[in-house]
């Protein structure tokens, strides 16, 4: 029988050869030091899990809940952008809370694109980021992820010699998979164009929290003007170590988030009640554990890139996120990121996920997720310098990774 439409639209998913070979390698007893998926290793702060299992409790707490979030969470979630980034939001109309940012991306994809959109999206991008609106039947034309100026040259061109005329530009910084971050001069400049070309700007800051060497990252709604073409989503994934709670938020222009809501309300009653009151204790009470994490990939991050350059591969120290986007060592680029990832997982047991996976523009770079301990880094550093040796690589005479 003929495939799926929507099938049709997706291509294979090549990370999964690779989460693939990792679920046969554990199953025979093998040692996988997990560096692949962005899947933290640590667990929310007990204050959280202790209201969570109050209201859970509670005998009325298990009907359905609220698509949009309950009101509690989303005051909370405005509160937060005040404190952090001096922006006021309507808790009513501009902001409602989303199973996780990437079902939120999704969501709002199907809300405001027709088959035909033109949608503008990083190259290379996190997933949801291009075939959220590929499932809603839009065609993607590629932008690149450093924001420099041929990042604009790139915006204008599209806009130039593209039919439609785009109607959505996504943005994501602190980049997955590349970390890069942006100053709030470069969303000041962003803005401008949106609001000058009739795009709408869906940010990514699902990364808010994790940022290193004392940059605080910013938010595209820091500049005036932008609620009017903007909406950016955040999620308690990796701030708050609640990855499996999938809550996150999308804010920000009141036409946008009324549109998804109405969309969400066919779709989905919102997140038990019990997880979404357990959120609201994480947004307003004690905030050490952002502080924590933020210092804790800080270290990890500082680890893997002295341990993984005395095995022999130099790793540029991302400013943000909890990723590194590693370039693959010059000797072995010919292998490609698939298959080095391939060789890695079996010759080093390190799983790491090849950069092809996130669009071609990947191709090189494989991305590694900074969700083991010191320890486990530093074993995963010994393991590869002895696969690069085998692999005719020369590695620093120094021997300790």
């Amino acid at each position: 029988m003929e495939e799926f439409y929507r099938m049709r639209r997706l291509p294979p998913y090549v990370i999964a050869e690779v989460n693939a070979m990792r679920a046969a390698a554990r199953a025979r007893g093998d040692d996988i030091i997990d560096l692949g998926m962005g899947n933290p290793d640590l667990p929310p702060p007990p204050h959280v899990i202790a209201k969570l299992a109050e209201v859970a409790a509670k005998p009325d707490a298990h009907g359905y809940s609220a698509s949009r979030g309950i009101p509690g969470l989303r005051r909370a979630q405005a509160a937060y952008y005040e404190r952090r980034f001096g922006v006021s939001l309507d808790p009513e109309t501009e902001i409602v809370v989303t199973m996780g940012s990437k079902e939120g991306l999704a969501s709002l994809a199907t809300a405001i694109t027709a088959p035909g959109d033109v949608v503008l999206a990083p190259n290379p991008s996190y997933p949801i980021h291009t075939f959220g609106f590929i499932l809603a039947g839009a065609t993607i034309r590629s932008v690149p992820t450093t924001p420099d100026d041929h990042y604009f040259e790139s915006l204008e061109r599209a806009m130039r010699f593209t039919v439609p005329r785009p109607s959505v530009l996504v943005v994501n910084y602190p980049s997955n998979p590349t970390a890069e971050t942006v100053e709030l001069p470069f969303y000041e400049r962003l803005v401008a164009w949106a609001r000058e070309h009739k795009v709408w700007v869906l940010s990514d800051l699902a990364y808010s929290e994790l940022y290193f060497d004392g940059k605080p990252t910013r938010s595209i709604l820091e500049v005036p003007g932008a609620r009017d073409v903007a909406v950016e989503f955040t999620s308690m994934s990796k701030t708050y170590s609640m990855a499996g709670w999938r809550v996150g938020f999308a804010v920000g222009n009141a036409k946008l988030i009324a549109a998804m809501t109405r969309v969400k309300s066919y779709l989905d009653y919102g997140a038990f009640t019990p997880i979404q009151a357990a959120a609201v204790a994480a947004l307003n009470g004690p905030q050490d554990i952002v502080e924590a994490n933020r210092a804790l990939y800080h270290k990890r991050r500082d680890v893997l890139v002295e341990a993984f350059g005395r095995a022999g591969w130099e790793i540029p120290p991302p400013p943000a996120s909890m990723f590194a986007w590693a370039p693959l060592p010059p000797a072995l680029s010919h292998l490609g990121s698939l298959e080095f990832a391939k060789q890695l997982l079996g010759h080093a047991g390190v799983a790491v996920a090849p950069g092809v996976g996130y669009g071609e523009e990947g191709e090189g770079f494989v991305r590694i997720a900074l969700v083991e301990n010191e320890q486990r880094l530093r074993q995963a550093a010994r393991n590869i310098r002895r696969y690069l040796q085998s692999m005719g690589v020369n590695t620093p005479a120094r021997a300790n990774a």
